[in-house]
């Protein structure tokens, strides 16, 4: 019986090998992917990378080690899953600046609501009467290479009294400098102020100061860029390492740019046609350029953001009375379309689109476009249902 029990066992393990090479799951392509390298890293950046990755996703802060007191989220990847948009849950207030003379309510714990504390701590509430708006955290991918297109590129796009008439007027924020930044290379200074492009109205010059502002504003985390608490407004320690800083920094700079899908399809090359057609481009611009950058890998690239960086008055549906820099409370940066139809994936299986997640639809976003946005909402709806469904298609392709 012994020796009739060893070929059943193998025969029976055999069955399990079988069954496992079998039902194994494939790994996602790249395609349909927002994390990921660019290509190109060296293996030292390789390193960093990895390191920066591992900050971003995996640190969970505790009160023991730096979180809050008052606080939004409790990591990075929290609110930005798998790199990509943000949930309503995860969704941020900004309050209490009305124009371009600053933020009127710091001494109320502005510009952002901590509207979460460890405890022994009470979460923050919004002042009486103050203008704020919702906004839900956007994806990750490609920023490098908008970090690396330089201001003349973006300033040579700028249109503010609507020159050639199509009534697109873009332009940039104008915002100061943290004193811990320092300038790219080519930067435009007038009056002591400079280009943003990061953030919803583009307030934050650059990486650094868009994620040393994260650890301090959304996770209560101080670093030696960002010393004072969100609580007490006082100076404090830093609670996490330059380097630590220094490796997300890098990691959000060298995460790749989404991969479009499906190309060649006839659907999504006519609905790209209709785009073009209807005046999308206009703002959302398909194509940019990188310049000079410290990372090889980014400099001197050409990429398909679908974005133009600027500010665009898009009417009072979208005016929610709160601005940063110098743009007006109705204007907001031209969100990036690259990655849309991914969207998805980090957002529950639905989506929750313009700057505050409003919009559960592509079509539903573009209906909601005003000010200079009436041109295209209004040529879009007026597209048969067919033309429709081939734009969308191709938006949910890039």
């Amino acid at each position: 019986m012994r020796f009739l029990l060893t070929p059943l066992i193998l025969l029976s393990l055999s069955g399990i090998w079988f069954s496992c090479e079998t039902f194994e799951p494939a790994a996602p392509a790249g395609d349909a992917l927002l994390d990921g390298p660019v290509e190109g890293l060296s293996e030292a950046e390789n390193l960093q990378f990895l390191r920066g990755d591992i900050a971003f996703n995996d640190d969970v802060f505790t009160a023991e080690t730096g979180l809050g007191p008052l606080f939004v989220a409790n990591s990075c990847g929290s609110c930005h899953p798998g790199d990509g948009k943000g949930h309503p849950f995860t969704t941020l207030t900004r309050f209490g600046q009305y124009d371009d003379t600053g933020n009127q309510f710091k001494h109320l714990g502005g510009p952002q609501l901590q509207n979460r504390a460890i405890p022994g701590y009470k979460p923050e509430q919004l002042p009486a009467g103050v203008g704020y708006s919702k906004l839900t955290p956007p994806a990750n991918t490609g920023l490098g290479f908008i970090d690396a297109v330089s201001d003349e590129e973006i300033l040579s796009w700028a249109d503010p009294e609507d020159i050639n008439g199509d009534g697109i007027s873009g332009v940039p924020n104008w915002i100061g400098m943290k004193e811990y930044l320092y300038e790219r290379p080519g930067y435009v200074e007038v009056n002591e102020k400079y280009i943003g492009r990061f953030g919803k109205k583009a307030g934050a010059y650059d990486l650094h100061q868009q994620t040393a502002q994260a650890y301090n504003e959304d996770i209560g985390i101080s670093s030696s860029y960002e010393v004072y608490d969100t609580h007490s407004g006082l100076e404090t320690d830093p609670e996490i390492s330059d380097q630590r800083v220094q490796d997300v920094i890098f990691y959000l700079k060298t995460l790749k740019a989404p991969i479009p899908r499906n190309q060649n399809d006839d659907a999504i090359l006519a609905g790209k046609k209709i785009f073009n057609d209807i005046g999308c481009a206009a703002c959302h611009r398909p194509e940019m350029k990188t310049g000079v950058a410290p990372i090889a890998a980014i400099a001197n690239k050409t990429f398909f953001p679908y974005s133009d960086l600027l500010l665009h008055d898009m009417g009072p549906g979208l005016d929610d009375g709160y601005t940063e820099g110098s743009a007006k409370t109705s204007e907001w940066r031209t969100p990036p379309l690259w990655g849309l139809g991914l969207s998805k994936n980090s957002q529950g299986g639905e989506y929750f689109l313009l700057h505050d997640g409003r919009a559960h639809s592509i079509e539903d976003a573009i209906i909601l476009h005003g000010g200079e946005g009436n041109f295209s909402r209004e040529n879009f709806q007026s597209l048969t249902d067919t033309d429709k469904s081939k734009l969308i298609k191709f938006l949910e392709s890039l």
